[in-house]
Formats: C-alpha cells, sequence, structure tokens
C-alpha cells in the first residue's frame, strides 16, 4: 500500500496499519526510510518559522536552516532510536514479547503519520506565530502522536516481528 494510503488509514485505524507494517517482517532499510522521511519533513516545517525569526531578529537565515538541518537529520534519528529502543524495555517490562524492530516501527511510522500536523504547526508558527493557535495546534499533534505511537506500541507489544 502507498504511504499516502497507510498515512489516510492511520486516521482511521492506527492499530491495524502499525500491525500490517510490523506483519511485513523486521527490515531495518524499512524503519529508516520511514524515520528520515518524518525528519526532513519536521525539517521543511522548520523553515517558515525560522524564517519569520530571522525577519524579526536581523539574523541571517542560512546559519539557522543550518542548525534545523543538522538537528533534524542527524541528531534527531539518534535520539529517536534510543526512545524506541526505551519503549521496547519498558513493553519487555510490561511482559509484551514483541521483538524492539516492531517498537521502532511504531514510534516511527507514529512520526511520519502526525507529520502532516507538524506541517500546519509550521504554517501557524511561521505566519501567525506564538499564540493560543500555535498552543492548539501542538495540542492536536501531541494528541494525535500520542494515539498513533500507543496504538502502535499495542500491536509491537504483543506481536512477534
Amino acid at each position: 500500500m502507498p504511504v499516502t494510503s497507510d498515512l489516510v488509514a492511520t486516521y482511521r485505524n492506527p492499530r491495524r496499519v502499525a500491525r500490517r507494517l510490523i506483519g511485513l517482517g523486521p527490515r531495518e532499510d524499512r524503519a529508516l526510510v520511514i524515520l528520515i522521511a518524518a525528519c526532513v519533513l519536521v525539517y521543511v516545517a522548520q523553515w517558515p518559522r525560522l524564517a519569520r525569526e530571522a525577519h524579526f531578529t536581523g539574523q541571517e537565515l542560512n546559519p539557522m536552516l543550518g542548525g534545523a538541518l543538522l538537528a533534524w537529520i542527524f541528531f534527531a534519528p539518534l535520539i529517536l532510536y534510543a526512545l524506541a529502543l526505551i519503549s521496547h524495555w519498558v513493553l519487555r517490562v510490561l511482559g509484551g514479547r514483541g521483538s524492539a524492530f516492531g517498537a521502532r516501527i511504531a514510534l516511527f511510522w507514529a512520526f511520519l503519520a502526525a507529520s502532516p500536523l507538524i506541517l500546519l504547526r509550521g504554517l501557524v508558527a511561521g505566519f501567525i506565530g506564538p499564540g493560543p493557535g500555535l498552543q492548539a495546534v501542538d495540542l492536536l499533534w501531541v494528541l494525535i502522536f500520542l494515539w498513533f505511537w500507543v496504538s502502535g506500541l499495542i500491536e509491537a507489544g504483543w506481536s512477534k516481528a
């Protein structure tokens, strides 16, 4: 199934999509591509906010974009891999029998599936700026992301992939 169809299906039934992705078998290349795609989208979502900040503060935009690139393309994947491992350990303590790969897919897919809201957040941060609108989008993103992640962890914790 194409990624866009999976994204739409995740908003309807995140457990079914997570079950299917985990059921495809442990392929680290697939997990890495999902993670990098999500990080690239988050990086792109930073552009309007950084352009606004550069305009209002008089800073140079290129170093700000470079710093965001470094953070989201190089450091964030390492942090997310560590977070996925910790979530796997928590599942094991709670009696889950799934693999670390399943926990990685659950986290990485939740991050990618919630990316449309991250892009919306970038637009709100860039064009409207701080305020209740941005806070509402942040809250919505966090709730959707957690829903997707917990749904994926439920599938990952009790599957053998």
